[in-house]
């Protein structure tokens, strides 16, 4: 399959626009062109052991959840361990592609995996994500209604000036019984305020105007994080069990909230693949379920009666793969060969 072909497909699995605008997603290596891709090879980290192993099984792109080059690199040398990730991702005209936060957020993602751990429940994001563009061009929608034709195509002129301007439209209207026109446009914000400016010369259009914030519509099932609402209350004792046979972990972290037990029930949970700090803070839930958090956040849940479950941050994610790689088979009709890291791991282990 031709690499522009695979992204192509990769993104419509998975909008890259959904991705945290912090994050760093996308085709990170790019081999010369043409670039065919037979073997499509899945890793959460892209360490240099896994490098090796995508080497030796002739992988042509690594798609690895999280990216490898995050930071930008100043030089690509042997020094240091990403700049060696270069180096042999182009000597064996190997890609490197990350989604990251894209897959967390999508319905069918990172998050709607972990949620699998908790038993049967519903779950709804804890921060929707917004479509990746306006309902319409620009950014505000400006209205307003004159009866004076001749000044009306003046102000019209002076407003096609305007750069940023899109969907001007006029229709007959009548107000208060008398015959006149209504003008509608789109703009951009740098465009509104010249737009203002100008109706604002003459008074009593001005007054005549209605400004409206084009608002992004949410995504449904789309963001970061999960709420899971359990189908029946479980005790915490039962959700670390299941917690510990999903993620495949012989053991987890656990913070027991104030004035709660291990046989305090478990209603509502909030999740948050990875790194939870700042996505769960906040969250009124009986449990968080995240990799790992701060210090000072995990005191401040324990504080709230809230219960917390640290799994590692990858241990949160890993399993994932899974099921990615039986969902892109069907995505891409099998016609690449896709294989998961059998030496990716979590960095941390129990001494």
């Amino acid at each position: 399959m031709n690499l522009r072909e695979l992204l192509s497909a990769l993104d419509d699995f998975a909008s890259l626009s959904l991705a945290e605008s912090w994050d760093n997603v996308g085709l990170l290596v790019e081999p010369s062109p043409p670039h065919t891709v037979n073997t499509l090879f899945l890793t959460n980290d892209l360490t240099e052991e896994v490098m090796e192993e995508a080497v030796q099984k002739k992988a042509d792109l690594i798609l690895s959840y999280h990216p490898p080059i995050f930071t930008p690199l100043k030089r690509v040398t042997w020094k240091t361990w990403k700049e060696r990730l270069v180096v042999r991702a182009l000597e064996h005209r190997i890609g490197i592609y990350s989604p990251h936060t894209a897959y967390d957020a999508i319905p069918h993602g990172v998050n709607n995996w972990l949620t699998k751990g908790l038993g049967a429940c519903t779950s709804i994001p804890l921060h929707p994500s917004t479509a990746p563009s306006y309902p319409a061009e620009g950014t505000h929608r400006v209205e307003f209604c004159a009866d004076n034709t001749q000044h009306l195509d003046t102000v019209l002129s002076k407003i096609k000036d305007i750069q940023e301007i899109s969907c001007l439209t006029t229709l007959p209207a009548r107000v208060e019984g008398e015959e006149q026109t209504r003008v509608s446009l789109n703009c951009s914000q740098k465009a509104l305020l010249e737009v203002v400016a100008l109706l604002s010369q003459n008074s009593l259009l001005y007054h005549k105007t209605e400004i409206l914030l084009l608002q992004k519509p949410l995504l449904p099932h789309t963001g970061m994080g999960r709420l899971c609402t359990l189908r029946e209350p479980v005790s915490l004792s039962d959700i670390i069990e299941r917690i510990k046979s999903h993620l495949k972990l012989p053991h987890i972290r656990l913070a027991v909230g104030v004035g709660k037990t291990l046989d305090s029930p478990v209603k509502k949970a909030a999740l948050c693949a990875g790194s939870g700090s700042s996505v769960l803070k906040g969250m009124e839930a009986d449990l968080y379920l995240t990799g790992e958090m701060s210090h000072h956040d995990v005191l401040d849940a324990v504080a709230n009666g809230i219960s917390v479950i640290l799994c590692e941050h990858s241990n949160t994610e890993r399993g994932f793969l899974s099921e990615l790689r039986d969902m892109l088979a069907v995505h891409l009709q099998n016609k690449v060969n896709i294989i998961m890291s059998e030496k990716d791991r979590d960095p941390l282990q129990v001494a």
